[in-house]
């Protein structure tokens, strides 16, 4: 047997006095560093996710909604060409076609069909819709006075109310019947309001400045972009009515 030097002591014993060293817990680092790496690989994950929700959302919720709105405004058109307007015959309405289209020079997003009804499930479609509920719209066909109020997204499923605030007091706003074109003038522009306002869609409405009875018609949309917290809303009113002539010619607000 080799004999045990001073220096064989020392190795096994370490210095007197001192605690025996502890050795290093590298299972600790490397549990550490598989957690880190797996938590960034979720959020990694979680931010494709996010991306292609809001792709679908601002994006091909448009373009769906954008198709459906072109296919049942020309099923429109070509009853008003063939003359069949409603299921009483001709100058019948027919609200589950659309009752016409509404054109915004200043939100330069073309015509806008105008369907019955704002739910999720009617404007979902890219179109506008007329108020039923809580308070019903005066159609302008009626010959009644009233308010025709309308509603669109401004958002994704078409967003056909996305440039509402390039409207401006004086802008036109024009709504085609079959047979008849119905000019309005802007008179008024609440740029932010509660969604519960719904004084903004009263026969007169008074929020506008009104206080008489006549021929207005009010859009609403969700604000601030994005979001359904407000209410934005532009009132208009009727300043004449133009026959549709047999080239369909626009009056020159449109031209």
């Amino acid at each position: 047997m080799a004999a045990t030097t001073e220096t064989d002591h020392e190795e096994h014993t370490g210095t007197p006095g001192e605690p025996p060293a502890v050795p290093r817990r590298r299972g600790r680092g490397r549990g550490l560093a598989l957690a880190v790496s797996v938590f960034g690989e979720l959020l990694i994950t979680a931010g494709l996710v996010l991306g292609l929700f809001v792709v679908y959302s601002l994006w091909w919720t448009n373009v769906m909604a954008d198709r459906a709105a072109d296919k049942q405004g020309e099923k429109v058109r070509d009853n008003w060409a063939q003359d069949r307007v409603g299921p009483g015959g001709p100058g019948a309405l027919d609200t589950k076609a659309g009752i016409g289209f509404l054109h915004v020079p200043a939100m330069g997003n073309g015509d806008i069909l105008v369907e019955k009804g704002t739910s999720m499930k009617v404007l979902n479609d890219g179109v506008a819709g007329y108020y039923t509920d809580p308070v019903k719209a005066t159609l302008p066909t009626s010959g009644k006075a009233g308010n025709f109020s309308l509603a669109a997204h401004r958002d994704g499923h078409g967003a056909k109310f996305h440039n509402i605030h390039k409207i401006e007091k004086g802008d036109p706003i024009v709504f085609e019947t079959k047979d008849k074109w119905f000019v309005y003038k802007v008179y008024g522009i609440l740029p932010e309001t509660s969604k519960y306002n719904v004084d903004v869609l009263g026969a007169v409405p008074k929020e506008s400045g009104k206080t008489k009875a006549g021929h207005y018609i009010t859009l609403t949309t969700c604000t601030p972009v994005y979001t359904s917290r407000y209410r934005y809303v532009v009132w208009g009113e009727l300043v004449r009515t133009e026959k549709v002539d047999s080239e369909r010619t626009p009056p020159k607000e449109l031209r």
